[in-house]
């Protein structure tokens, strides 16, 4: 199995070609390619590279599959006695991204 551990919007995430991860919001239009180079390890079976600290041509290639909200998180905020009640909301918005591959030059 080949997985890499790249970096996207200063979060790093576990990429294994094939599968999908969810990133901060990107500007990029739904089924744009998108190559993160910003990789700091990549595992090949039994070959292991490590960055110092990124891998020098490493290239991992996705796609954007689709933009979408994450769940509604509620902030409450309540002092007693004072009659502050403050209810408000937000929902963050992610990208998914499919990994197409994952190389080393």
């Amino acid at each position: 199995m080949k997985y890499a551990i790249v970096e996207s919007g200063g979060k790093q995430y576990k990429a294994t070609e094939g599968s999908t991860i969810e990133v901060d919001l990107l500007q990029n239009e739904v089924g744009e390619q998108i190559k993160l180079d910003l990789v700091y390890l990549v595992v090949d079976e039994e070959n292991i590279m490590v960055g110092t600290p990124e891998v020098k041509g490493a290239v991992v290639t996705t796609t954007v599959v689709s933009h979408f909200k994450g769940p509604k998180i509620i902030i409450f905020k309540y002092k007693p006695k004072k009659k502050i009640r403050v209810k408000t909301g937000h929902r963050q918005q992610y990208s998914k991204l499919l990994i197409n591959s994952i190389e080393v030059k």
